[in-house]
C-alpha cells in the first residue's frame, strides 16, 4: 500500500479494506508505514497502525474447537470494531463510542467484548511478525472496558458517572488526575514485561509526577 506515501488517507483506509498487506516492504526494506512516516505522512501512518481487518474480529464470533458458544456475539462485532478501528484514543471518546450503543453498554456485553480483546492481544504479541503497538491498543481498550463495567455496576449515574471522573480537574490546576492514573494504571498492567514499547512508555512516564 505505498500509496500512503501521497498523504491520501482515503485511499490508503479503501486498500487496507480490500486486503492489501501492511508488512510488505520495498525494494530497500521498508514497509508502508515506515516509507510514509519518512516522507512525513503521519496521518497514513496512524491509518495502517490502527487498521485491524474486520474478519480478524469475526473469527470470534465462531465457535472454536471445543466451544460451543462463539467468544463473542456476531451483534457486537461491528461497534467493538468501531472502537479497534478508531484513531482517536482518548479514554472520554471510548467511553462515548460504548455509551452511544446500547448492546455494547452493558455489563455482560462488555464482558465478553474485553475477553476478546485481551485474547487479541495475546495473539499479537505471540505471531510470528510481533505488533507490539496493536497489542497494547487491545489492553488499554480493554482496561477501559472494564472500568466502564465497574461504574455501570456500582454507581448510579454508571457511564456518565465515568466520564465525569475522567474530565474533572483538580481544583490548583484543572489537571485531569483520574484520567491520567487510569491510563498509568493500564499501561503498568500489560501483562507482556519484555515489550520495548512498554519499556519506552515506563521510562517516559515513571518520572513525570502527576
Amino acid at each position: 500500500i505505498f500509496p500512503s506515501n501521497s498523504g491520501n488517507k482515503e485511499i490508503t483506509w479503501m486498500m487496507l479494506e480490500a486486503g492489501a498487506e501492511t508488512d510488505v516492504v520495498n525494494s530497500v526494506g521498508r514497509t508502508a508505514a515506515q516509507m510514509a512516516a519518512f516522507v512525513g505522512q503521519h496521518d497514513c501512518v496512524t491509518v495502517i497502525n490502527n487498521f485491524f481487518p474486520r474478519e480478524r474480529l469475526d473469527y470470534y464470533t465462531k465457535p472454536q474447537g471445543l466451544d460451543k458458544e462463539p467468544k463473542l456475539p456476531v451483534k457486537l462485532a461491528g461497534p467493538l470494531h468501531k472502537i479497534i478501528t478508531t484513531t482517536n484514543m482518548h479514554p472520554v471518546k471510548i467511553v462515548l463510542l460504548v455509551k452511544e450503543n446500547p448492546l455494547l453498554a452493558e455489563v455482560e456485553a462488555l464482558q465478553k467484548c474485553y475477553r476478546v480483546l485481551d485474547l487479541i492481544c495475546e495473539k499479537c504479541m505471540k505471531q510470528k511478525d510481533m505488533n507490539e503497538v496493536l497489542a497494547m491498543k487491545m489492553h488499554y481498550i480493554s482496561c477501559i472496558f472494564q472500568k466502564c463495567i465497574a461504574f455501570l455496576k456500582e454507581r448510579e449515574d454508571k457511564l456518565d458517572g465515568f466520564i465525569k471522573s475522567l474530565l474533572k480537574g483538580r481544583d490548583k490546576d484543572g489537571f485531569p488526575v483520574y484520567q491520567e492514573k487510569l491510563i498509568r494504571e493500564s499501561i503498568r498492567k500489560f501483562p507482556y514485561c519484555e515489550a520495548t514499547l512498554l519499556q519506552q512508555l515506563v521510562r517516559s512516564i515513571a518520572p513525570v509526577e502527576i
